[in-house]
């Protein structure tokens, strides 16, 4: 009598293709939150489609895309078992880089991999995409979600997206616009936002031993709520500011700290000073450097130290901008001007002592 041998299958390799359909219907209500007039046909087909006649008002129309993901903050997301705020980061990441020219934010796209698929998760982590384009004003096309057992474990997840946006010619925002006398204007971010945490994790949780469940009474919730707080998006925001009054150029803050990312859209001739006593940082940004004797300098080049966005605008500009980002709720305030490069070999430089 022949013995009944087994046959190797993909769900035996660790692939469920039912978990992956499952999570793609209870994504679809999320993924329609997000519709612009111009996307085509639903989700589950292989490409997303955008109709681009809608780009025929502009003369000249240049579109900019960003790809980005979230970094090793997902860890956090899976220590603590909430999957429906990382997605605010990826688009924040994405869609803030996109705005940074003047291009209105159009469509995203996201990949999201796992260990193993948990339907129920990957939807969460897909809501709170759906709900940062909302936020950015842009739709979600389309995605990927991809299983690999064996090469991350069961809980673990990765994601990073792709966005795409439209800015006409003669209003594309950068270096050449920038003029000597220039105010830079700086926006409050909502927290650490989604840089530097290699720096985070290891200063808190290797060396100072702290747990995301201890309440940190400087922070005014646990350490776990406020290391998960999203990224603020402030793709809208920049839009409307750039309706409202002249902006010269944005600076998305991110890794690499403020300094740095100010300066990517410095021209060589001209440096922006930002003076530190006209703000505070955040206690997250306090906690850090103490509690892992980082230097001043180390934290700025990694954290955004509370500014998320930056805007550089001639000074008859500045109280119409200002009075545009308050009333869209934005906290903002003069930071800085643009000089003369002189003596000065990078394109900013912070000066001054913060306030406390």
């Amino acid at each position: 009598m022949t013995e009944k041998t087994t046959g190797a299958s993909y769900a035996a390799a660790g692939v469920d293709i039912e978990a992956g359909d499952r999570a793609v219907e209870l994504m679809k209500e999320w993924v329609k939150k997000t519709q612009r007039p111009e996307v085509l046909g639903g989700l589950g087909g292989f490409a997303g489609l955008f109709d681009a006649s809608a780009l025929k008002r502009y003369e000249r129309p240049l579109l900019a895309s960003a790809t980005d993901g979230v970094g090793t903050k997902v860890d956090i997301a899976r220590q603590l078992g909430v999957y429906d705020t990382i997605g605010h980061d990826l688009v924040a990441m994405v869609m803030d880089d996109i705005v940074v020219c003047g291009a209105e934010p159009l469509f995203m796209t996201d990949y999201i991999c796992v260990g193993k698929v948990h339907p129920e998760r990957v939807a969460a982590i897909v809501k709170g995409i759906a709900e940062g384009c909302v936020l950015a004003g842009c739709a979600l096309v389309g995605g990927e979600t991809a299983e690999h057992p064996g090469l991350l474990g069961p809980d673990d997840f990765d994601v990073a997206g792709a966005g795409t946006g439209v800015v006409e010619y003669d209003r594309l925002l950068g270096a050449d616009r920038i003029r000597t006398g220039d105010a830079v204007i700086a926006m409050a971010s909502s927290g650490l936002h989604s840089n530097g945490y290699s720096l985070v994790r290891h200063v808190l949780f290797d060396r100072a031993k702290m747990s995301l469940e201890s309440h940190v009474e400087e922070l005014g919730r646990t350490l776990g709520e406020e290391l998960l707080e999203p990224t603020k998006i402030y793709s809208l925001d920049c839009m409307a500011l750039t309706r409202t009054a002249e902006v010269h150029a944005y600076s998305h803050i991110t890794g690499g700290g403020l300094a740095a990312n100010l300066a990517r859209v410095i021209p060589d001739h001209l440096h922006a000073t930002v003076d530190r006593t006209t703000w505070a940082p955040g206690a997250i940004f306090d906690l850090v450097g103490k509690a892992g004797q980082v230097e001043q300098l180390e934290l700025e080049k990694t954290l955004n130290m509370g500014v998320g966005m930056m805007a550089v605008v001639p000074q008859e500009s500045v109280e119409v901008a200002l009075t545009a980002l308050a009333d869209r709720g934005v906290d903002a305030w003069v930071a800085g001007e643009i000089l003369d490069r002189g003596d000065h070999a990078e394109g900013a430089t912070l000066t001054g002592t913060y306030a406390s």
